[in-house]
């Protein structure tokens, strides 16, 4: 059975990072945007993440193009935008597709676990997908899905 541990991303400065650093932690893995509406979500995320990682919540931002262009180009701009406009200190890795072919195998595998009623595709950014301490998907959550709905979810499971 497939895990989280099994995949591997670049972070925003270009370094490959094994997922199985995450081993044993609550993941709260999110497509992200800077310039969608659903940006100010950094905030909450951001709040979730200093709230709960001494418990061992991790938060995983992903950015993403795939809708509307809403992305920067550059990773230095994706990491000087999260930091200076929502003090992001959480993980975020460099830019990938969610959807399609070249869909980064993280997602495709996070869609198939947790597909939605008409389909696995990822509808926008901010969709957020729930990974227990053993690596299997929990449960996934629409853009609109503010990050302190999720808190009680989160809970739980820490």
């Amino acid at each position: 059975m497939t895990t989280l541990y099994e995949f591997s991303a670049s972070t925003l400065s270009g370094r490959e990072q094994s997922l199985s650093e995450y081993r044993g932690k609550l993941v709260l893995v999110v497509n992200t945007a800077s310039k969608c509406g659903f940006t100010p979500q950094f905030a909450g995320l951001e709040k979730l993440y200093s709230t709960h990682s001494d418990e061992g919540l991790e938060v995983l931002g992903f950015p993403c193009d795939q809708f509307a262009g809403q992305e920067f180009d550059d990773a230095a701009q994706i990491a000087e935008f999260c930091s200076l406009n929502y003090g992001v200190t959480f993980p975020m890795f460099a830019k990938v597709e969610v959807n399609g072919d070249d869909a980064h195998p993280l997602f495709a595998w996070l869609r198939t676990e947790a597909p939605v009623p008409l389909g696995d595709a990822i509808e926008w950014n901010f969709t957020k997908f729930l990974v227990d301490r053993e690596g299997h998907v929990v449960r996934r959550y629409a853009p609109k899905v503010e990050p302190s709905v999720i808190e009680a979810d989160i809970v739980a499971l820490l």
